[in-house]
């Protein structure tokens, strides 16, 4: 499918392409090469955490913390 083709779709059509391309992506995701270094970095952001360094926040607590500021 072209990039023409995707400007025609409806908006529906764009989201419903959009979810089957991201069950797909989640279904293959073991296949995704993970970097050395991602690993590195979530391993020591974990031991953070563990050792009370720094602490987990939920999205929506992140969200509301920024409220209404934009750059």
């Amino acid at each position: 499918m072209s990039t023409e083709e995707i400007e025609q779709l409806s908006l529906q059509e764009k989201l419903q392409i959009m979810e089957a391309i991201w069950a797909d992506l989640r279904a293959r995701a073991e296949a995704v090469p993970i970097p050395q270094w991602h690993r590195d970095l979530l391993d020591s952001r974990r031991k953070a955490v563990d050792e009370g360094r720094e602490e987990i926040l939920e999205w929506d607590e992140i969200k509301h913390s920024l409220g209404g500021k934009r750059p």
